[in-house]
């Protein structure tokens, strides 16, 4: 057989080995990657991913809220700061301790009963003339020591008008700069109670000058009263004026 012969016979064996050999070829293994990619199910994940954002974002807000309402809570319900309790009570007790003052006849029924029907009353027509006049006397005293005393109760009010004026100016302040609905209030309730303390100012300044008043005009009355008996007394003298001739000249 020449060199032909058997190259062609080689080539002729490899074509028919062929076959067999890619049926040989050994299989793919179970466990390969396949990379699948499903659009619908891809946008599904997506929107799932897009709500479960939303809830969270939903939760923040809904903890930045409560927080919020933590903190205004808060505020409400501090405490203001300022009282001006102490210096109105002391203003009060300045007032109270001059009307306790009253000279003569107190601010009391029974006193005012008892002078009223001693002092006051009708002239008495058994009593001497110096019991008349020593009466006289004691209500003028009374009189006097009851303008006094108004007009001290007048000053105690002109001197708690500063007091007053610094304490609204602070109150007011405070009300406006109250950080929470307690301050505001407190600060509405102090200033309440300074006007309620000019009230009573204002009343205990009318009840002195009224017993001034009062006093003065019953000791008018009890003066007319008591000259109207001294006027009897001296015309029911036996000894009081008689009528005779005088001489003016000597010749």
């Amino acid at each position: 057989m020449t060199y032909r012969h058997r190259h062609i016979s080689r080539l002729a064996a490899l074509l028919l080995a062929a076959p067999a050999a890619i049926l040989t070829l050994p299989p793919e293994p179970a466990f390969a990657w396949r990379i699948v990619y499903d659009p619908s199910n891809y946008a599904q994940n997506v929107l799932q991913a897009a709500r479960a954002l939303e809830q969270i974002n939903h939760q923040i807000a809904q903890l930045q809220n409560e927080a919020q309402m933590l903190i205004n809570d808060a505020r409400n319900l501090a405490s203001l700061p300022q009282s001006s309790l102490q210096a109105l009570q002391q203003s009060v007790q300045e007032t109270q301790q001059l009307l306790g003052e009253a000279q003569k006849i107190a601010y009391d029924v029974r006193a005012i009963d008892a002078a009223f029907a001693t002092d006051y009353g009708a002239a008495s027509t058994t009593a001497s003339d110096q019991a008349l006049i020593d009466g006289a006397r004691d209500r003028w005293q009374t009189t006097v020591g009851s303008l006094q005393d108004a007009m001290r109760v007048q000053a105690g009010v002109v001197g708690n008008l500063e007091t007053g004026r610094a304490e609204m100016e602070s109150l007011v302040g405070a009300s406006q700069n109250a950080t929470g609905a307690l301050q505001a209030t407190q600060a509405g309730n102090q200033i309440l109670a300074l006007q309620s303390h000019q009230i009573m100012d204002l009343t205990a300044l009318l009840a002195a000058q009224a017993r001034a008043d009062s006093l003065s005009a019953a000791a008018e009355t009890a003066a007319q009263e008591q000259a109207a008996e001294q006027r009897r007394r001296f015309l029911e003298r036996g000894d009081g004026y008689q009528p005779g001739n005088a001489t003016m000249f000597r010749p």
